[in-house]
Protein backbone atom coordinates (compact mmCIF):
# COMPACT_ATOMS: atom_id res chain seq x y z
CA UNK A 1 0.00 0.00 0.00
CA UNK A 2 1.49 3.34 -1.23
CA UNK A 3 0.09 6.65 0.91
CA UNK A 4 -0.18 10.15 0.04
CA UNK A 5 1.89 11.94 2.56
CA UNK A 6 1.89 15.64 0.53
CA UNK A 7 -0.19 17.78 2.09
CA UNK A 8 -1.80 19.93 -0.04
CA UNK A 9 -1.27 23.27 0.34
CA UNK A 10 2.75 22.35 0.25
CA UNK A 11 3.09 23.85 3.78
CA UNK A 12 4.25 20.62 5.32
CA UNK A 13 4.80 17.00 5.03
CA UNK A 14 2.38 14.00 7.12
CA UNK A 15 4.72 11.91 9.37
CA UNK A 16 4.84 8.20 8.78
CA UNK A 17 2.08 7.78 11.75
CA UNK A 18 -0.13 10.59 10.06
CA UNK A 19 -0.14 9.01 6.97
CA UNK A 20 -0.82 5.56 8.09
CA UNK A 21 -3.52 6.81 10.56
CA UNK A 22 -5.21 9.14 7.47
CA UNK A 23 -4.74 6.09 5.18
CA UNK A 24 -6.62 3.64 8.11
CA UNK A 25 -8.84 6.77 9.31
CA UNK A 26 -12.39 4.24 8.95
CA UNK A 27 -10.96 1.59 10.22
CA UNK A 28 -9.86 3.75 13.67
CA UNK A 29 -13.19 5.64 13.72
CA UNK A 30 -15.12 2.25 13.74
CA UNK A 31 -13.04 1.08 16.24
CA UNK A 32 -12.78 3.69 18.59
CA UNK A 33 -15.43 6.15 18.34
CA UNK A 34 -19.56 5.51 19.30
CA UNK A 35 -21.32 4.68 15.67
CA UNK A 36 -23.87 7.29 16.26
CA UNK A 37 -22.76 9.10 12.55
CA UNK A 38 -23.70 8.08 9.30
CA UNK A 39 -20.60 9.14 8.10
CA UNK A 40 -19.85 10.49 4.41
CA UNK A 41 -16.84 9.05 2.66
CA UNK A 42 -14.51 11.74 3.30
CA UNK A 43 -11.35 12.70 5.95
CA UNK A 44 -11.10 16.32 5.57
CA UNK A 45 -7.71 17.62 7.35
CA UNK A 46 -7.68 21.38 6.74
CA UNK A 47 -9.32 24.00 4.85
CA UNK A 48 -9.19 28.00 4.25
CA UNK A 49 -12.45 30.12 4.22
CA UNK A 50 -15.27 28.18 2.36
CA UNK A 51 -12.51 25.53 1.10
CA UNK A 52 -12.00 22.05 2.26
CA UNK A 53 -9.27 20.02 1.64
CA UNK A 54 -9.34 16.09 2.29
CA UNK A 55 -6.47 13.45 3.25
CA UNK A 56 -6.14 13.08 -0.54
CA UNK A 57 -5.19 16.21 -1.46
CA UNK A 58 -9.27 16.60 -3.30
CA UNK A 59 -10.33 20.62 -2.95
CA UNK A 60 -14.16 21.15 -2.04
CA UNK A 61 -16.27 24.23 -1.55
CA UNK A 62 -18.09 23.86 1.60
CA UNK A 63 -21.66 25.01 1.47
CA UNK A 64 -22.42 23.41 4.41
CA UNK A 65 -19.89 25.13 6.85
CA UNK A 66 -20.45 22.42 9.62
CA UNK A 67 -24.20 22.64 9.66
CA UNK A 68 -23.96 26.87 10.19
CA UNK A 69 -21.08 26.53 12.63
CA UNK A 70 -18.01 28.29 10.69
CA UNK A 71 -19.63 31.55 10.34
CA UNK A 72 -17.05 33.24 9.10
CA UNK A 73 -15.58 30.24 6.96
CA UNK A 74 -12.80 27.81 8.05
CA UNK A 75 -9.65 29.37 10.00
CA UNK A 76 -11.19 32.62 9.62
CA UNK A 77 -8.08 35.12 10.23
CA UNK A 78 -10.14 37.65 12.59
CA UNK A 79 -11.69 34.82 14.47
CA UNK A 80 -8.24 32.81 14.58
CA UNK A 81 -5.86 35.28 15.98
CA UNK A 82 -8.67 36.31 18.89
CA UNK A 83 -8.51 32.56 20.02
CA UNK A 84 -5.04 32.33 19.58
CA UNK A 85 -4.49 35.61 21.93
CA UNK A 86 -7.08 34.53 24.23
CA UNK A 87 -5.13 30.76 24.57
CA UNK A 88 -2.03 33.02 25.20
CA UNK A 89 -3.68 35.01 28.12
CA UNK A 90 -6.43 32.65 30.37
CA UNK A 91 -7.87 29.22 28.59
CA UNK A 92 -10.13 28.50 31.46
CA UNK A 93 -11.56 29.59 35.10
CA UNK A 94 -14.73 29.27 36.45
CA UNK A 95 -17.87 31.22 36.71
CA UNK A 96 -16.87 31.88 39.90
CA UNK A 97 -15.07 34.91 38.83
CA UNK A 98 -15.32 37.76 36.14
CA UNK A 99 -13.74 37.18 32.78
CA UNK A 100 -13.52 40.57 30.63
CA UNK A 101 -14.36 38.34 27.24
CA UNK A 102 -17.58 36.56 28.58
CA UNK A 103 -18.62 40.22 29.59
CA UNK A 104 -17.48 42.11 26.39
CA UNK A 105 -19.64 39.03 24.70
CA UNK A 106 -22.61 39.65 26.60
CA UNK A 107 -22.63 43.77 26.53
CA UNK A 108 -22.63 43.39 22.61
CA UNK A 109 -25.49 41.02 22.57
CA UNK A 110 -27.69 43.04 24.50
CA UNK A 111 -26.69 45.92 22.72
CA UNK A 112 -27.81 44.69 19.55
CA UNK A 113 -30.80 42.76 20.29
CA UNK A 114 -32.63 44.81 22.73
CA UNK A 115 -32.50 42.18 25.77
CA UNK A 116 -31.10 42.56 28.95
CA UNK A 117 -29.18 39.54 30.13
CA UNK A 118 -27.44 36.46 28.70
CA UNK A 119 -26.68 32.60 29.91
CA UNK A 120 -24.14 31.07 28.65
CA UNK A 121 -23.91 26.92 28.04
CA UNK A 122 -22.19 24.82 25.58
CA UNK A 123 -24.14 23.81 22.96
CA UNK A 124 -27.83 24.72 21.40
CA UNK A 125 -29.67 22.04 23.46
CA UNK A 126 -27.97 23.25 26.72
CA UNK A 127 -29.41 26.83 25.56
CA UNK A 128 -32.71 24.95 25.01
CA UNK A 129 -32.57 23.53 28.43
CA UNK A 130 -32.11 26.64 29.93
CA UNK A 131 -34.80 28.42 28.09
CA UNK A 132 -37.04 25.58 29.08
CA UNK A 133 -35.99 26.03 32.55
CA UNK A 134 -36.34 29.85 32.95
CA UNK A 135 -40.01 29.40 31.11
CA UNK A 136 -41.30 27.65 33.90
CA UNK A 137 -39.60 29.14 37.09
CA UNK A 138 -40.95 32.62 35.88
CA UNK A 139 -44.68 31.21 35.66
CA UNK A 140 -43.97 28.83 38.57
CA UNK A 141 -42.57 31.65 40.59
CA UNK A 142 -45.68 34.09 39.62
CA UNK A 143 -48.23 31.64 39.37
CA UNK A 144 -47.96 28.29 40.98
CA UNK A 145 -46.18 25.23 40.36
CA UNK A 146 -49.16 23.68 38.08
CA UNK A 147 -48.65 26.15 35.20
CA UNK A 148 -45.46 24.50 33.45
CA UNK A 149 -46.46 23.08 30.03
CA UNK A 150 -44.67 24.13 27.22
CA UNK A 151 -46.14 24.35 23.83
CA UNK A 152 -44.17 23.72 20.93
CA UNK A 153 -44.80 22.99 16.76
CA UNK A 154 -45.25 19.90 15.05
CA UNK A 155 -42.12 19.20 13.07
CA UNK A 156 -39.74 20.84 14.91
CA UNK A 157 -36.54 20.22 16.51
CA UNK A 158 -34.90 21.43 19.91
CA UNK A 159 -31.92 19.22 20.74
CA UNK A 160 -31.07 15.54 21.94
CA UNK A 161 -30.94 15.62 25.70
CA UNK A 162 -33.92 13.94 26.75
CA UNK A 163 -35.94 17.19 27.52
CA UNK A 164 -34.93 19.04 24.67
CA UNK A 165 -36.20 15.97 22.67
CA UNK A 166 -39.43 15.68 24.75
CA UNK A 167 -39.53 19.19 23.57
CA UNK A 168 -39.52 18.17 19.95
CA UNK A 169 -42.07 18.05 17.70
CA UNK A 170 -40.98 14.86 15.38
CA UNK A 171 -42.33 11.38 16.92
CA UNK A 172 -39.32 9.51 14.86
CA UNK A 173 -36.84 11.13 18.31
CA UNK A 174 -39.55 9.86 20.85
CA UNK A 175 -38.08 6.52 20.95
CA UNK A 176 -35.63 4.20 22.96
CA UNK A 177 -35.27 6.69 25.87
CA UNK A 178 -38.50 6.53 28.28
CA UNK A 179 -39.28 7.97 29.87
CA UNK A 180 -39.61 11.62 28.17
CA UNK A 181 -39.75 14.56 30.21
CA UNK A 182 -43.85 15.69 30.56
CA UNK A 183 -45.00 18.75 30.06
CA UNK A 184 -44.81 19.42 26.35
CA UNK A 185 -47.64 19.65 23.91
CA UNK A 186 -47.51 19.77 20.20
CA UNK A 187 -49.26 21.40 18.01
CA UNK A 188 -49.34 22.32 13.96
CA UNK A 189 -47.31 24.97 12.60
CA UNK A 190 -49.29 27.90 11.37
CA UNK A 191 -52.20 26.76 12.61
CA UNK A 192 -53.11 29.74 14.51
CA UNK A 193 -56.74 28.71 15.25
CA UNK A 194 -55.69 25.02 16.38
CA UNK A 195 -52.92 26.89 18.42
CA UNK A 196 -55.36 29.20 20.16
CA UNK A 197 -57.71 26.20 20.75
CA UNK A 198 -54.85 24.61 22.87
CA UNK A 199 -54.20 27.39 25.27
CA UNK A 200 -57.72 28.33 25.50
CA UNK A 201 -58.19 24.52 26.79
CA UNK A 202 -54.65 23.87 28.51
CA UNK A 203 -54.35 26.50 31.61
CA UNK A 204 -51.29 24.96 32.53
CA UNK A 205 -49.65 26.26 29.70
CA UNK A 206 -46.58 29.11 30.41
CA UNK A 207 -45.13 29.20 27.44
CA UNK A 208 -44.87 28.40 23.68
CA UNK A 209 -41.68 27.86 21.90
CA UNK A 210 -40.96 28.30 18.24
CA UNK A 211 -38.33 27.98 15.48
CA UNK A 212 -38.35 30.76 13.24
CA UNK A 213 -37.34 28.31 10.28
CA UNK A 214 -37.99 24.65 11.41
CA UNK A 215 -34.25 24.10 10.32
CA UNK A 216 -34.53 19.72 10.92
CA UNK A 217 -38.11 19.50 9.99
CA UNK A 218 -36.97 20.40 6.15
CA UNK A 219 -35.80 24.00 6.52
CA UNK A 220 -39.74 24.99 6.58
CA UNK A 221 -39.60 29.32 7.76
CA UNK A 222 -43.39 30.07 10.14
CA UNK A 223 -45.68 32.12 8.30
CA UNK A 224 -45.72 35.70 9.44
CA UNK A 225 -49.29 36.13 10.30
CA UNK A 226 -49.10 32.99 12.43
CA UNK A 227 -45.55 33.98 14.35
CA UNK A 228 -47.40 37.27 14.76
CA UNK A 229 -50.66 35.97 16.12
CA UNK A 230 -49.11 33.37 18.52
CA UNK A 231 -47.12 36.44 20.09
CA UNK A 232 -49.90 38.29 20.45
CA UNK A 233 -51.86 35.65 21.94
CA UNK A 234 -49.06 34.77 24.24
CA UNK A 235 -48.73 38.10 25.64
CA UNK A 236 -52.53 38.24 26.52
CA UNK A 237 -52.39 35.60 29.08
CA UNK A 238 -48.52 36.19 30.10
CA UNK A 239 -46.79 33.25 28.65
CA UNK A 240 -44.02 33.30 27.42
CA UNK A 241 -42.81 33.67 24.08
CA UNK A 242 -39.15 31.61 23.84
CA UNK A 243 -37.65 31.51 20.21
CA UNK A 244 -35.09 28.72 19.17
CA UNK A 245 -32.25 30.39 17.20
CA UNK A 246 -29.55 27.69 17.33
CA UNK A 247 -29.63 27.36 13.74
CA UNK A 248 -31.32 30.75 12.23
CA UNK A 249 -29.60 32.78 14.61
CA UNK A 250 -26.24 35.04 14.27
CA UNK A 251 -27.15 36.17 10.73
CA UNK A 252 -27.91 33.20 8.96
CA UNK A 253 -31.40 34.20 8.04
CA UNK A 254 -30.08 37.72 6.73
CA UNK A 255 -31.13 39.27 10.08
CA UNK A 256 -29.30 39.44 12.92
CA UNK A 257 -31.26 36.80 14.50
CA UNK A 258 -34.56 34.70 12.56
CA UNK A 259 -36.81 36.46 15.03
CA UNK A 260 -36.34 39.99 13.30
CA UNK A 261 -37.73 38.60 10.00
CA UNK A 262 -41.15 38.69 12.13
CA UNK A 263 -40.99 41.65 14.17
CA UNK A 264 -42.05 40.28 17.22
CA UNK A 265 -40.64 41.07 20.65
CA UNK A 266 -40.05 37.52 22.88
CA UNK A 267 -39.40 36.97 26.20
CA UNK A 268 -36.70 34.17 25.94
CA UNK A 269 -33.65 33.42 22.81
CA UNK A 270 -31.49 30.39 22.81
CA UNK A 271 -28.78 30.27 20.52
CA UNK A 272 -25.42 28.36 19.78
CA UNK A 273 -23.88 27.29 16.03
CA UNK A 274 -22.64 29.99 14.08
CA UNK A 275 -21.90 31.79 17.30
CA UNK A 276 -18.67 31.37 18.40
CA UNK A 277 -17.54 30.56 14.81
CA UNK A 278 -15.89 26.90 15.12
CA UNK A 279 -15.79 26.81 19.13
CA UNK A 280 -18.65 25.17 21.91
CA UNK A 281 -20.96 27.86 22.72
CA UNK A 282 -24.80 28.30 23.70
CA UNK A 283 -26.33 31.04 24.66
CA UNK A 284 -29.70 32.30 26.24
CA UNK A 285 -31.29 35.74 26.49
CA UNK A 286 -33.79 37.04 28.28
CA UNK A 287 -35.75 40.67 28.16
CA UNK A 288 -36.74 43.13 30.62
CA UNK A 289 -39.77 40.70 31.77
CA UNK A 290 -37.37 37.56 32.39
CA UNK A 291 -34.15 39.17 33.27
CA UNK A 292 -34.29 38.26 36.71
CA UNK A 293 -35.36 34.65 36.94
CA UNK A 294 -32.73 32.87 36.94
CA UNK A 295 -31.41 34.15 40.43
CA UNK A 296 -27.99 32.72 42.42
CA UNK A 297 -27.86 28.94 41.76
CA UNK A 298 -30.77 28.42 40.12
CA UNK A 299 -28.79 27.46 37.16
CA UNK A 300 -24.57 27.10 35.86
CA UNK A 301 -22.30 25.52 33.57
CA UNK A 302 -18.50 24.80 34.36
CA UNK A 303 -17.16 25.29 30.53
CA UNK A 304 -20.20 28.09 29.96
CA UNK A 305 -19.15 31.41 28.40
CA UNK A 306 -15.29 30.04 28.32
CA UNK A 307 -12.82 33.06 27.69
CA UNK A 308 -11.19 31.22 24.52
CA UNK A 309 -15.01 30.48 23.39
CA UNK A 310 -16.17 34.09 24.01
CA UNK A 311 -13.09 36.07 22.15
CA UNK A 312 -14.23 34.12 19.13
CA UNK A 313 -17.43 34.72 19.80
CA UNK A 314 -16.90 38.74 19.73
CA UNK A 315 -15.23 38.65 16.28
CA UNK A 316 -17.95 37.23 14.99
CA UNK A 317 -20.45 39.43 16.63
CA UNK A 318 -18.75 42.56 15.52
CA UNK A 319 -18.64 41.19 11.67
CA UNK A 320 -22.51 40.45 11.96
CA UNK A 321 -23.69 43.95 10.72
CA UNK A 322 -26.01 45.67 8.55
CA UNK A 323 -23.96 45.50 5.34
CA UNK A 324 -23.12 41.55 6.32
CA UNK A 325 -26.42 41.04 6.92
CA UNK A 326 -27.73 42.53 3.34
CA UNK A 327 -25.03 40.63 1.11
CA UNK A 328 -26.25 37.23 2.94
CA UNK A 329 -30.28 38.43 2.35
CA UNK A 330 -28.30 38.92 -1.49
CA UNK A 331 -27.00 35.61 -1.95
CA UNK A 332 -29.70 33.93 -0.98
CA UNK A 333 -31.56 35.34 -2.89
CA UNK A 334 -29.13 34.71 -6.08
CA UNK A 335 -29.27 31.10 -4.40
CA UNK A 336 -32.84 30.75 -5.30
CA UNK A 337 -32.97 32.60 -8.44
CA UNK A 338 -30.43 29.82 -9.80
CA UNK A 339 -32.46 26.85 -8.52
CA UNK A 340 -36.28 27.94 -8.70
CA UNK A 341 -37.91 25.98 -11.97
CA UNK A 342 -34.37 24.05 -12.73
CA UNK A 343 -34.26 20.55 -13.62
CA UNK A 344 -34.87 18.42 -10.71
CA UNK A 345 -35.70 20.93 -8.26
CA UNK A 346 -39.24 20.76 -7.26
CA UNK A 347 -38.98 24.01 -4.77
CA UNK A 348 -36.97 25.61 -2.56
CA UNK A 349 -37.65 27.23 0.98
CA UNK A 350 -36.08 29.52 3.76
CA UNK A 351 -34.53 32.48 4.25
CA UNK A 352 -30.90 34.28 3.72
CA UNK A 353 -28.27 31.82 3.96
CA UNK A 354 -30.76 28.75 5.14
CA UNK A 355 -31.64 27.07 2.26
CA UNK A 356 -33.56 24.00 1.83
CA UNK A 357 -34.15 22.18 -1.95
CA UNK A 358 -36.62 19.99 -2.71
CA UNK A 359 -35.35 17.62 -5.30
CA UNK A 360 -36.84 14.68 -8.00
CA UNK A 361 -33.83 12.41 -6.85
CA UNK A 362 -32.89 11.32 -3.47
CA UNK A 363 -31.47 13.53 -1.33
CA UNK A 364 -28.65 11.69 0.04
CA UNK A 365 -27.99 10.49 -3.68
CA UNK A 366 -27.87 14.79 -4.59
CA UNK A 367 -25.48 14.98 -1.33
CA UNK A 368 -23.18 11.90 -2.75
CA UNK A 369 -22.80 13.57 -6.03
CA UNK A 370 -21.99 16.68 -5.15
CA UNK A 371 -19.14 15.48 -2.93
CA UNK A 372 -17.85 13.57 -5.74
CA UNK A 373 -17.88 16.69 -7.56
CA UNK A 374 -15.67 18.87 -4.85
CA UNK A 375 -18.97 20.36 -3.14
CA UNK A 376 -20.34 19.95 0.46
CA UNK A 377 -24.04 19.89 0.74
CA UNK A 378 -26.59 18.89 3.89
CA UNK A 379 -29.56 17.11 4.40
CA UNK A 380 -32.83 17.95 6.24
CA UNK A 381 -35.47 15.92 6.54
CA UNK A 382 -36.62 14.99 2.54
CA UNK A 383 -33.97 17.90 1.23
CA UNK A 384 -30.58 19.24 0.44
CA UNK A 385 -29.71 21.86 2.38
CA UNK A 386 -27.19 24.58 2.18
CA UNK A 387 -25.70 26.58 5.02
CA UNK A 388 -22.46 27.87 3.80
CA UNK A 389 -20.42 30.58 5.61
CA UNK A 390 -22.21 34.36 5.63
CA UNK A 391 -18.99 35.11 3.66
CA UNK A 392 -18.85 32.86 0.77
CA UNK A 393 -17.22 34.77 -2.10
CA UNK A 394 -19.17 35.29 -4.69
CA UNK A 395 -17.55 32.98 -7.28
CA UNK A 396 -17.30 30.29 -4.47
CA UNK A 397 -20.82 30.39 -4.37
CA UNK A 398 -21.26 30.41 -8.14
CA UNK A 399 -19.07 27.50 -9.16
CA UNK A 400 -20.66 25.25 -6.33
CA UNK A 401 -24.12 26.10 -7.26
CA UNK A 402 -23.52 25.60 -10.72
CA UNK A 403 -22.18 22.16 -9.81
CA UNK A 404 -24.88 21.66 -7.49
CA UNK A 405 -27.43 22.29 -9.93
CA UNK A 406 -25.91 20.21 -12.85
CA UNK A 407 -25.84 17.33 -10.16
CA UNK A 408 -29.58 17.86 -9.35
CA UNK A 409 -30.50 17.70 -12.77
CA UNK A 410 -28.72 14.43 -13.77
CA UNK A 411 -29.81 11.89 -11.29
Amino acid sequence: MSFNIINPTGIEKKSAMEAVQEANYKVLDKAFIANTYGRLDVCFVKGKGSTLYDNNGKKYIDLGSGIGVTAFGINDEVWSQAVIDQVQKLNHVSNLYYTMPQIELASKICEKTGMKKVFFSNSGAEANECAIKAARKYSIDKYGKDRNVIITLENSFHGRTITTLSATGQDVFHQHFFPFTPGFLHTPANDLAKLTALVESNPHVCAIMIEPIQGEGGVMPLEQDFVKGLTQLAHSKDLLVVVDEVQTGNGRTGKLYGYMNFDIEPDIVSTAKGLAGGLPMGATFFNEKTQLVLDGGSHGSTFGGNPICAAGAVTIMNRLTDDLLDEVASKGAYIKEQLVGTKGVKSVSGLGLMLGIETEAEPKDVIAKCLDKGVVVLSAKNKVRLLPALNIPQEDLEEAIAILKECIANL
